[in-house]
Parts: structure tokens; C-alpha cells; sequence
């Protein structure tokens, strides 16, 4: 059994915590998990970063605790504490923006979990350590990093591309990028003694970047410079958001007209007090 450093043992428990407590009580699931509007057009930029500590289950959790646990307590070990968070910090922060930007305008999209980061910390490791060998979990089989990079980044883009599944490719994607980027700019020699496997992996994301900028329907997302039929700019909802709510606070005002406050519901006393901050 590896040892395990105290800033991926901190990282582990506040990932249960924040998990246990998601699970148990929606209100905190909904408050802190990532929504394409809640960030997009409320401005709660705080759901990029808290929404890497929730998980919908803990199957979910456990699956990414192993992967962090495994590869986390060795990177911190060789780069430091610091340097470490930070990796960790740049993949859960990259891989949730890249989402942001793939999904802005499915505004009913949302997500949780630490993929992203945890992408991050593969992604770096394999660009840190060339003849590190993965190993798949309940399967006596590994495979060379590298390779295992090349296969993770095109699984990830055809996942983006045909949206057939649940999982947030989107994040895994990002997070990996920005985490073997990351190790690349901490660590420069490993271009040039493990550069054949990064520009492996970087290459068909740069593909993929390009198709997703200048040819948008190569997506089954809405072209970024045009309004498509059946989907709405940013700016679009956030009008449509503040005509409804002057529309329902219209009809409270009202109501108070009609036969006073004191006779207003409770539910109706609450949604006055909101719509009037």
C-alpha cells in the first residue's frame, strides 16, 4: 500500500465531505453544482470550482478517489505541495470551462464531479513519466501511458461529438489538457525526451479545437456566431429572465393592490421578498 501525502489525504476527505453532504441534502447539491445559467447568467462563478468536489453517488466518488489517491500522493511527491494543488486546481478549473464553453448555450445543463481534476492529474503523469504504465481498475491489464492518453483524448472527442452518453467528456477532456500543459510548463525537458506521446495527444485536440471554432456544426451544439433555431444567446435568456420575473413580481404587486399584503399566501410573501432584491 503507497503512501499517502497529507495534501491529497486533505483533498480525498474534503471530496467525501462535500460529497456526503451533496448527497444528503439537495438544496446544498443544487447551490454548489455546476449550471451552464446559474454561472452564465447569475454570475455564480463559484460552481466552476465547487462542483469538482460533488459526485452523484459513491460509486462516482470512489471510482475518482482510487485514480487520485494512486496518482496523487506520487506527483505531489515529486513536484511539491504547492505545485501540486495548483495542477490540481488548472485541470478542475480548465476541464469545467471547456464545458462551460461546449454546453453555453444548453442552458439546462448541469454537472458534478472531480473528473476534470483528476484527468488533469493522469494527463500530467503521463507527460511526466513516459514509461509509467496504467493499469485498468478490476482488469489485470496495463497499458503505457502514452497510449492510454491518445486512446483517452479521441474516446473523449467522439463522446463530445455524438452526445450519446451522460458522461461529462467535455471536463475529462479540458481537465487533461490543461493539466498535461500544466506539466509541460513546469517541467520543459519532457519535450524533448517524451515529446513523440505529447504531440500524440496534443495533436487531434488542436484538430478538434479548430473544427469546434471555425466549423461549429461538426458539434451537435449551436453555432457561437449565429442564433440557431431552438436555442437562445446569453443575452436572449438573460432578458427573457428579467421580463419574467418583473411579469410575477407584477402580479404580486397586484394582488396587494387588490386585497392587501396581509392577505397574500406565505409562498407568495417569500417570492416577493426574492424578486425584490
Amino acid at each position: 500500500m503507497e503512501k499517502i501525502e497529507p495534501l491529497t489525504f486533505l483533498l480525498i476527505v474534503v471530496n467525501a465531505l462535500v460529497t456526503y453532504k451533496g448527497l444528503k441534502e439537495v438544496v446544498f447539491l443544487n447551490t454548489f453544482s455546476f449550471n451552464v445559467d446559474k454561472i452564465l447568467i447569475n454570475k455564480d462563478y463559484k460552481r466552476i470550482i465547487t462542483a469538482g468536489f460533488l459526485h452523484v453517488d459513491w460509486m462516482h466518488f470512489s471510482f475518482n478517489i482510487i485514480t487520485l489517491y494512486f496518482f496523487g500522493s506520487y506527483l505531489e511527491t515529486y513536484l511539491n505541495p504547492f505545485l501540486f494543488l495548483t495542477l490540481y486546481t488548472i485541470s478542475l478549473v480548465g476541464g469545467n470551462l471547456f464545458a462551460l464553453y461546449i454546453h453555453r448555450n444548453h442552458s439546462d445543463y448541469s454537472a458534478i464531479g472531480a473528473s476534470g481534476a483528476i484527468s488533469g492529474l493522469v494527463f500530467a503523469s503521463i507527460a511526466l513519466f513516459p514509461e509509467m504504465k496504467i493499469g485498468l481498475i478490476l482488469f489485470p491489464i496495463s497499458f503505457p501511458a502514452w497510449l492510454y492518453g491518445i486512446a483517452y483524448v479521441l474516446y473523449s472527442i467522439y463522446g463530445i461529438q455524438s452526445q450519446k452518453d451522460n458522461i461529462a467528456h467535455e471536463a475529462h477532456l479540458g481537465g487533461g489538457i490543461a493539466g498535461l500543459l500544466f506539466a509541460i510548463v513546469i517541467k520543459p525537458m519532457v519535450l524533448t525526451t517524451n515529446y513523440i506521446p505529447i504531440l500524440l495527444i496534443i495533436i487531434p485536440t488542436l484538430i478538434f479545437l479548430f473544427l469546434l471554432i471555425k466549423k461549429p456544426h461538426f458539434l451537435i451544439v449551436s453555432n457561437p456566431f449565429s442564433r440557431s433555431k431552438g436555442f437562445l444567446t446569453i443575452e436572449d435568456k438573460y432578458n427573457a429572465t428579467k421580463v419574467s420575473k418583473e411579469k410575477e413580481l407584477n402580479a404580486i404587486l397586484d394582488k396587494i393592490n387588490k386585497k392587501g399584503y396581509d392577505k397574500l399566501s406565505k409562498k407568495d410573501k417569500e417570492r416577493l421578498e426574492q424578486l425584490s432584491k
